[in-house]
């Protein structure tokens, strides 16, 4: 066992300054001095500033073609191989027609790979966002709008065309408005925003969406028309409707979805079990969307049994329009929602992968640059994107190291939009259900966190729970509000509520532990050591004052206040603090702080706490400083005190 001994003089916070020579002039920058330095322009800072925003400038130049090209073209491939199924998948999520799923495939990766700062996810649609999408373009062009009329009657049918393309606008607003929340929120550096949305809010919310992305896509296998619900209990609503109608299911659709499921899963797990064997994962959802798409066609199931297909793909690119923002009034909040969790998920995988391969992710520049990728895809029939984790990993997996393989996938996805989309409008939609499905594996396994957190964590397990449930309950927008909401006040709840105790020391060590805890730590005759969990400010300050009068002081002649957790200070904690040393001063007790932070102490100056009655004195840098103190203090007053005895007593004896 290694020991050593330290050997220093009792410091307090007056001759700490003296000894540590603390600077006490150090002011920051004022308002004018920043806009000065910001103003200064130059070449070089130029070109910092352009490359800071437009991160290709810096990388692309350097880009090796020998260690990286190879790399980078076979995940392209691999990615679009998962753009082209999860792409269609994902459109029906959001209400539109699959071909717009094609469209957000490529323009917003293009754009992602000009402006982004990682170099492993891979943009494009996603289950959570398709599904905040969807909810928004059912919500305002439902199909009762659209119900074509024949005279005074009407036929009860609806006009699909007009209904998709007026989704599609709507999709489009949608996704301008997402980017310029994003972009406004990166501009302003804004990025840490996302630092309020805990791990298990996240995982809990997500979990939840996949409830409400399984509940959406059950239509197409079942075959069913359940009809559209909104608010509070939609999900709940939409869950019994469709069991309603479970016996009118169509049951060729249901075969196709039960065949291509079974397929998937022991596809997938296959690919799990030997991905270190295999040279890449086995493209299933390729597989299966060209076997269906073929069995369909040539076996006219369209005909025979009404199977429900893609339909129309039409070829070719579309030309970019301005999105109609006569939508916007509508939709603020949902669009904000979806900025949130759109870059909490992105700047969440981003990171993963930096600190993997040791490279740094802007979080500001991923805001603009998820930004710009929803703002311009918005102008090209895109609807929002973030980056999935699925075809992050195969990107990675597959030797992808620049955003170089995202432009290799848009080449091909744009190959496929000009020239082979049309040979999918065969493709039965229950097909595409079941790639959905088969892809949220991932967010259900979540459900798992439960046992966890139930170990390690209850309050994180409360609000997983809260967030999941409020999620199922109020739909994806207020469900995030309330989870938000709800996690705040857990952080409000801890610091209002943390927990006291008094200290006692080790035997033969400078420690100082809570002697609940600690069997060995014994309290020191005379004196005790009080300290809290978290930091002393308004909401707890009267609790702090409270707890050390409940736990008793009597018998005593000195008192540490432990501040070492403290992290800053308010005006209430230097209020409470002088109430302290007066009503323990009254009653001959001396108050001692011990631990305090530098920051800390620049606090209690700006506060003129330090005054005749609470001396700087009295501040001890630790609190074996402060009790070493008190106890040569102690030990000169009682040996004064036998003196002056001694002294009184002769004087008597001498009379």
């Amino acid at each position: 066992m290694e020991e050593y001994v330290v050997q220093r003089e009792v410091l307090n916070e007056d001759r700490l300054e003296e000894v540590a020579q603390r600077d006490t002039s150090l002011t920051g920058p004022s308002v004018v001095e920043k806009i000065k330095e910001c103003s200064k322009c130059s070449v070089t800072r130029l070109k910092q500033t352009v490359q800071r925003w437009v991160p290709i400038l810096e990388w692309l130049p350097k880009y090796p073609i020998r260690e990286n090209a190879l790399g980078d073209t076979i995940s392209g491939c691999s990615v679009a191989i998962m753009h082209l199924p999860q792409g269609m998948a994902y459109a029906l999520l959001a209400s539109l027609r699959p071909v717009f799923g094609l469209y957000t495939s490529l323009y917003p990766v293009l754009v992602y790979c000009i402006f982004g700062t990682s170099r492993h996810i891979s943009i494009g649609t996603f289950a959570v966002i398709s599904i905040m999408v969807g909810s928004v373009t059912e919500r305002l062009g439902p199909d009762s709008d659209f119900i074509i009329n024949n005279g005074t009657n009407t036929t009860g049918s609806v006009d699909i065309d007009a209904r998709d393309a007026y989704r599609v606008k709507i999709a489009c607003a949608f996704s301008l408005l997402v980017g310029i929340f994003q972009i406004l929120l990166g501009v302003v550096k804004f990025g840490f925003v996302v630092n309020y949305l805990s791990e298990p809010l996240v995982r809990g919310y997500t979990t939840a969406s996949a409830v409400h992305v399984s509940v959406s896509q059950l239509k197409y296998i079942f075959g069913v028309s359940p009809s559209r619900y909104s608010g509070p209990l939609s999900l709940i609503y939409t869950v019994v409707d469709i069991c309603c109608q479970l016996p009118q299911t169509k049951v060729p659709e249901l075969v196709v979805s039960i065949v291509a499921l079974a397929v998937l899963i022991v596809v997938k797990e296959i690919n799990g079990c030997y991905s270190k064997k295999l040279p890449f994962p086995i493209p299933i959802e390729l597989v299966v969307v060209i076997a269906a798409t073929l069995i369909t066609h040539f076996c006219q199931l369209t005909t025979l049994y009404n199977i429900d297909v893609v339909g129309e793909i039409p070829s070719g690119l579309q030309a970019p329009i301005a999105p109609d923002v006569g939508f916007f009034s509508q939709m603020v909040g949902d669009a904000f929602a979806v900025a949130i969790v759109g870059y909490a998920i992105n700047i969440s995988l981003g990171k993963t992968f930096a600190l993997k391969y040791g490279y740094k992710v802007d979080s500001n520049q991923e805001l603009v640059a998820l930004g710009l990728s929803n703002a311009i895809g918005g102008c090209f029939q895109c609807y929002s994107v973030t980056s999935s984790m699925s075809r992050s990993l195969v990107q990675e997996s597959t030797g992808g190291k620049t955003q170089m393989a995202g432009v290799v996938s848009s080449i091909l996805v744009l190959i496929i939009v000009l020239k082979i989309g049309a040979l999918f409008e065969d493709l039965p939609k229950a097909v595409l259900s079941t790639i959905v499905f088969v892809n949220l594996k991932g967010m259900f396994k979540q459900f798992t966190d439960l046992r966890e957190l139930w170990k390690t964590n209850k309050v994180d397990l409360l609000v997983w729970l809260v967030t999941f449930t409020s999620t199922i309950l109020l739909n994806l927008d207020m469900g995030l509000g309330v989870s938000v909401a709800f996690s705040l006040l857990t952080v409000i709840f801890r610091t209002q509520l943390p927990r006291y105790s008094f200290l006692g020391q080790v035997p033969g060590t400078d420690l100082y532990l809570e002697t609940e805890t600690y069997k060995q730590a014994k309290e020191i005759p005379g004196i005790k050591i009080f300290r809290s969990s978290t930091t002393i400010y308004y909401t707890n300050a009267e609790m702090y004052l409270d707890a050390l009068q409940e736990k008793g002081v009597t018998t005593i002649h000195s008192i540490i206040l432990d501040l070492s957790t403290t992290s800053f200070v308010d005006t209430v904690t230097v209020k409470t603090l002088r109430n302290i040393f007066c009503d323990f001063g009254k009653v001959d007790m001396d108050i001692y702080l011990a631990g305090c932070q530098g920051c800390v102490i620049e606090q209690f100056e700006k506060a003129n706490l330090f005054t005749n009655s609470i001396p700087k004195s009295q501040v001890f840098v630790t609190v074996h400083d402060a009790v070493l103190h008190i106890q040569r203090k102690r030990a000169c007053l009682e040996r004064n005190s036998h003196v002056s005895l001694r002294c009184n007593q002769q004087e008597a004896d001498y009379s």
